[in-house]
């Protein structure tokens, strides 16, 4: 491997998603630009890498030469029955690598300084592959630091009240609500956060202010380092599109939508008359029909474009034609479409979503939420009614007008000067002087 001998050595494992990848291959080339160091990428998978993994990968610059690829040998889950959840088959593709995994550490650390391994929040078992090493271990988090203090104080919370959560006498005040299978992988997890030698955030202070303040300096010794850190990644149809008049439609690369909410988010969409791009999962393309184009299928009078699988979403959020985001609220899709200064439409589905559209709905600002029926669905005239009121109406002027005053706060977090670049700078010379003692 070129330029591993001379340059300390990262090695990464991330969980399955491009969600998870996508922020992890924008810290590489960070580190690989900024600070000499080469990266040694070992990917878990259940089979073979996905078109969208393979597409992301191979739009690594040319010109860097010290970002490395491992696949790891594929493990067989054909054991479990096709409705178990997606944390139980991240957990377990994640498990069952950790023997690869270690062969590949071994021949690495003959051959380069490790100065650190950074695992996804669901990598936190393969602490033990580096340990006996004295390599320490970081969780990068692809999440809000409202999430990153559930993570730590969940454990205490849960020792403390052994009953179910719902039957005590005061209800916690804790946004959202998972099931017990969910509650127990989220549990398992977090324990793992106080295990890590530090924990890479990807966000800026002046978004979270009183989470990350708390985090830091509230007194607790077992909270590990937080480096709050920002990594951000940089279609000829969006050309020929008015300039702010786009609604940008996506609900990340784990999002799969019900026939019955596809149906009325594509009636609420012609309903509502504005242009949009809509990017629909591999899983739901059965929706568009059988006349649907491989990629690319235009609705709706040409007032729309479905795109099939995965677009690259921040060279929509950052085109000119883009003035709004239905979205997911992922954190990465949050963060992207603050930095481009893109107003939302929360549409939640799962794990922190609905606390990230909490936070951006009601303390921030910049997002619109449709109301949903006690059954979960959105109705195609509420659809239509919210897409309306943040392209056209008041209401999303003023959302434009806010996210705005945050994308000039982000951009300045994001300068020579600012705090991610420090935060990023501590990290380095932290990793690189645990290398050469």
């Amino acid at each position: 491997m070129k330029g591993t001998k001379q340059t300390p050595h990262i090695l990464i494992l991330p969980a399955l998603g491009i969600g998870h990848l996508i922020p992890l291959i924008e810290f590489a080339k960070q580190f690989v630009r900024h600070h000499d160091f080469s990266i040694t990428f070992t990917i878990p998978t259940d089979g073979s890498p996905t078109n969208a993994q393979k597409e992301v990968l191979d739009s690594l610059p040319k010109s860097i030469d010290t970002i490395f690829l491992i696949f790891l040998s594929p493990v067989n889950l054909d054991d479990l029955s096709k409705d178990t959840n997606v944390e139980t088959r991240i957990y377990l593709t994640i498990s069952l690598s950790l023997s690869s995994l270690r062969n590949a550490f071994e021949v690495l650390i003959a051959t380069a300084p490790i100065a650190a391994l950074v695992v996804d929040l669901f990598g936190n078992d393969a602490f033990d592959v580096v340990k006996q090493f004295n390599v320490p271990s970081y969780i990068f988090l692809p999440s809000p630091a409202m999430l990153l203090s559930l993570y730590l104080y969940l454990p205490k919370l849960d020792e403390k009240h052994s009953c179910e959560y719902r039957d005590l006498h005061e209800p916690l005040k804790l946004p959202g609500c998972i099931d017990r299978v969910r509650y127990i992988w989220t549990l398992y997890h977090s324990k793992g956060f106080r295990l890590a030698d530090g924990v890479l955030l990807n966000g800026f202070t002046n978004m979270e202010v009183g989470a990350i303040e708390s985090l830091k300096e509230g007194g607790d010794s077992s909270v590990p380092p937080i480096y709050p850190l920002m990594f951000l990644a940089s279609l000829n149809w969006l050309n020929s599109q008015p300039i702010g008049l786009v609604l940008f439609v996506s609900f990340g690369s784990g999002g799969a939508l019900s026939w019955e909410q596809l149906n009325e988010l594509a009636l609420g969409l012609e309903l509502s008359k504005q242009r949009f791009l809509w990017v629909v999962k591999s899983s739901n393309t059965t929706y568009l029909g059988a006349h649907a184009t491989e990629e690319e299928n235009p609705l709706m009078g040409g007032g729309g474009l479905v795109v099939r699988s995965w677009a690259p979403r921040i060279q929509v959020l950052s085109h000119a034609s883009t003035g709004g985001f239905l979205t997911h609220c992922g954190w990465n899709s949050t963060l992207e479409s603050v930095v481009h200064g893109v107003p939302l439409i929360a549409r939640p589905l799962f794990a922190e979503q609905k606390m990230n559209a909490v936070m951006m709905v009601e303390d921030l600002k910049v997002t619109l939420k449709p109301k949903a029926e006690k059954n979960g669905i959105v109705r195609r005239v509420e659809i239509a009614k919210v897409v309306k009121c943040l392209m056209e109406g008041d209401e999303g002027k003023r959302a434009w007008k806010r996210i705005r005053m945050l994308k000039d706060s982000a951009t300045k977090v994001l300068s020579e000067e600012r705090s991610s670049r420090k935060s990023i700078s501590e990290v380095a010379r932290k990793w690189k002087s645990q290398v050469w003692l």
